[in-house]
């Protein structure tokens, strides 16, 4: 499966812890995350993983096109719901991106702990026969 990771500064260090502890399932599947993001995870885990943009500079961008084409089958996006954020819209309209796609998303990690757990499962397999030819 291809998953997407994203978080916003505050909860960076978050998707790093997170992405240690799970990293032997998240091993199993390609990653990409925006590059701040991606950069930390991967210094701290080992995991390859694909890096777009920092998401100041268009990574939420274009991860939010993978997610239009229907090219991300798991996003998991550790938002900050306090602070606010000039660019609050983008995350917005990632959301419903994945709502069109039918795409699983976790802003928090207690949703991100459910959708792992289902993804080790093989729950998220559905994911492989709507998008079979990838």
């Amino acid at each position: 499966m291809n998953i997407a990771l994203m978080a916003h500064d505050s909860k960076k260090e978050l998707m790093v812890q997170f992405c240690i502890a799970y990293s032997g399932i998240l091993s199993h599947h390609n990653l990409c995350a925006t590059g701040t993001t991606g950069k930390m995870v991967s210094e701290a885990t080992g995991l390859e993983i694909f890096r777009f943009l920092s998401g100041t500079h268009g990574g939420d961008q274009q991860i939010a096109s993978r997610i239009a084409c229907n090219e991300i089958d798991l996003l998991l996006f550790f938002r900050d719901p306090i602070t606010p954020r000039p660019a609050e819209k983008n995350g917005a309209d990632l959301l419903r991106l994945c709502d069109v796609h039918n795409i699983p998303v976790a802003t928090n990690i207690a949703t991100a702990e459910a959708l792992i757990h289902a993804l080790e499962r093989g729950d998220l397999d559905w994911r492989d026969i709507v998008n079979p030819s990838r």
